[in-house]
């Protein structure tokens, strides 16, 4: 009974003990908590619409440390660096006992460490705590603090927190930012032997750096993929394979992409929550490689910038406000994308758009290009030489600069730039003037962005989206808009698809419109497709001259040659609406056979030549010409006056084509009378009646 009692007394004791125990690990635990964050200090990420990493932000203390899931590593190298590190790590609870026991036996037995027994966790908690010495009482402090992490996380959640802050040499820390880093790619794309350089970069992260050792950080990819064969994790052959592979020794730059809009959407940042932006990676990347070529060709001091959106959504998938961000002899630092300079001939599309909406032309009508003065504003074409009569799609896709002030001038200037406020641009006018007909060769002040915004409406049918890449306030207000009607639109478009691409340029399928500005400070290009709008400027920063810079030169190859590299796929250009129609010049009603704005606002016949007479041959002559013969001569034609161009008629049927010059050539069926008739471009007639022998 004795024994019996004390047995009970030292087992109710050994429980005191226990429970004493037990509670002063509890609140030694809860007064000396481990240092675990809830949120870790990670590098800012600036995503593309995907996800995918566009530009990252080094934290406050300079380091790159991008903030890791699990799905966002290969799971590959996850096993890969359990087997490698703890492969008991899924079931211990901080501490390995048979690890720590195995190490210390060959320690023991050695007299130096063959392998250690530290698990994931112990790693953890000496990243988040460095160690002040490698002493006992230091890896003791170590496993104490790991058994608290296990307390306080998820295995998943201490495998994320250990590949986000894992060392791998320099200031990079995280599997992402090594991977990026030294292979360019994100973790989730490594193979296996990128996998194992990198399960093996986090013990001796300097030494084994392999941009700066080499043949160091090869032996240790080595090593592991040995590791992972002993294990049973890989095959012979398949590590064999990996260990053929070469090992890069150079360290990539992280992705820096998009600068401007990158730092333009900073302020928004949340620590831990990575910044998103409409832009596509892919067209990113394909847009500043061709600026940064072009601007390479174009030469010191010029720029480029690019915004390519979706005329659907308004969404810009790339944007590029100069060719080179760190650029200073370029300016580099300035967004181009959103100074204000002048369009030059790119809002002609909208004043043709008008005048097609009131019904005062169509594609064939004539107008004249010809010296003329407005109350004292003269117009003068690019090349300074005028055409004479042409057709509206001559004029403006010649860009004809008469022509269409002339067209402003009856639409109202007033009436073009409040459709432009209407679709959400707002034009710089100078200082104190109204609307001017200036502003149809470039005399007003709009942004690349706003110029793109506009042409969404001829990509999309007439209606304008807000443009918009991430950078705006939440509550920024978006909206659409009509810029022109259904026909209006699809006339401009017809007319635009038309324009001859640069020299070695492919046709893409593509509707574009160049201006260059006076003074020749700045080159522009915008095309569409039947979906995407990509507008391009070319110039100085500072708004100096450059003597030959021109749209058509400068601006519209990088157009073309942006489209293609932007891998988008090239969406047809929309159909003619039903109903609309584009008449032959013969077949126009008198109202829109030539264009011409009276002093009453109404379209009239505009005539200051003379009318047409034939001077050859003369009324009433007899002409031999031989028609019997074989090889019978044509009668040759010639007239005065008149307004070019001339249709010629033999016996009321046309002459083939039309000809502006004053002279023609007749082949007769045979003798006999015949008349011979002339019609000018105003509608003018004149006719001789000849017989031919």
């Amino acid at each position: 009974m004795k024994i019996l009692r004390k047995l009970a007394i030292g087992a109710a004791g050994g429980a005191c003990l226990l429970a004493l125990s037990t509670a002063s690990l509890w609140e030694l635990d809860r007064a000396f908590p481990p240092p675990l964050p809830a949120e870790l200090t990670v590098s800012t990420e600036v995503q593309d619409r995907d996800g995918q990493l566009l530009r990252a932000f080094a934290t406050p203390d300079g380091y790159w440390r991008l903030e890791t899931r699990l799905d966002q590593v290969d799971k590959q190298f996850i096993d890969m660096l359990v087997t490698y590190e703890d492969k008991r790590f899924w079931d211990h609870e901080g501490v390995d006992v048979l690890a720590l026991a195995r190490a210390a036996g060959q320690f023991a037995t050695s007299g130096h460490i063959v392998s250690g027994g530290s698990t994931l966790s112990m790693q953890l908690a000496r990243l988040i705590e460095p160690r002040e010495s490698r002493s006992l009482g230091s890896k003791i402090k170590q496993m104490l603090r790991a058994i608290q992490i296990e307390r306080r996380l998820s295995k998943r959640e201490i495998l994320e927190r250990y590949l986000t802050l894992a060392p791998y040499g320099g200031n990079l820390e995280g599997v992402r930012a090594a991977s990026l880093a030294y292979f360019g790619k994100e973790p989730k794309r490594l193979t296996v032997s990128e996998s194992a350089l990198l399960v093996a970069l986090p013990q001796l992260p300097e030494k084994r750096r392999p941009d700066r050792n080499l043949k160091i950080a090869h032996a240790a990819r080595d090593r592991v993929l040995t590791r992972m064969v002993s294990s049973g994790l890989l095959g012979e052959r398949e590590a064999a394979r990996a260990a053929l592979d070469d090992v890069a020794g150079l360290r990539r730059t992280l992705p820096a992409l998009a600068a401007h809009a990158a730092y333009a959407v900073l302020p928004k940042a949340v620590p831990g929550q990575p910044l998103q932006l409409t832009i596509r990676k892919s067209v990113q990347e394909g847009l500043e490689q061709v600026a940064r070529d072009a601007a390479t060709k174009l030469g010191p001091r010029l720029s480029v910038a690019m915004v390519l959106a979706d005329s659907r959504t308004g969404d810009i998938l790339g944007e590029v406000g100069s060719a080179n961000f760190f650029d200073a002899s370029r300016a580099g630092w300035i967004d181009m994308t959103k100074i204000v300079r002048s369009p030059g001939s790119t809002l002609k599309p909208f004043i043709y758009g008008l005048a097609f909406e009131q019904g005062l032309v169509a594609q064939e009508t004539l107008i004249d290009d010809s010296p003329v003065d407005f109350s004292g504003y003269r117009p003068k074409n690019f090349d300074m030489g005028y055409q004479g009569d042409v057709s509206i799609r001559q004029a403006l896709q010649l860009s004809l600069n008469v022509p269409a002030i002339r067209v402003l001038d009856a639409v109202g200037p007033t009436r073009l730039m409040a459709r432009f406020h209407q679709a959400g641009v707002s034009p710089v006018l100078p200082v104190n003037e109204a609307p001017g007909l200036a502003i149809g060769l470039g005399g007003v002040g709009i942004t690349l962005r706003d110029l793109v915004q506009l042409y969404t409406g001829l990509a999309n049918g007439g209606k304008t989206h807000t443009l918009h890449d991430g950078t705006e306030p939440a509550n920024a207000e978006r909206t659409s808009a009509t810029i022109l009607d259904g026909q209006a639109n699809w006339q401009i478009i017809d007319i635009l698809s038309g324009v001859k691409p640069p020299e070695g340029a492919l046709q893409r399928g593509i509707a574009y419109k160049t201006g260059t500005s006076y003074g020749y400070r700045d080159a522009w290009s915008v095309g569409f497709d039947g979906r995407y709008v990509l507008g391009v400027w070319v110039g100085r920063p500072d708004a100096g001259a450059v003597p030959g810079l021109s749209g058509y030169v400068s601006a519209a190859p990088i157009l073309f040659e942006a489209f293609v590299r932007s891998g988008l796929a090239t969406v047809p250009l929309p159909g003619r609406p039903p109903g609309v129609i584009s008449p032959r010049r013969e077949d126009l009603p008198v109202t829109l056979a030539r264009f011409g704005a009276g002093s009453d606002g109404l379209v009239q016949a505009t005539v200051t030549e003379p009318a047409p007479t034939i001077i050859f041959p003369p009324d009433g002559a007899r002409i031999d010409l031989d028609t019997n013969s074989v090889d019978a001569s044509p009668l040759v034609l010639k007239l005065q006056g008149g307004r070019a161009p001339f249709r010629w008629l033999a016996n009321g049927k046309p002459l083939a084509g039309i000809d502006r010059r004053r002279t023609a050539t007749w082949q007769p069926d045979g003798a006999g009378y015949s008349t011979l008739t002339v019609i000018d471009a105003a509608g003018r007639a004149a006719s001789v009646k000849v017989f031919v022998e």
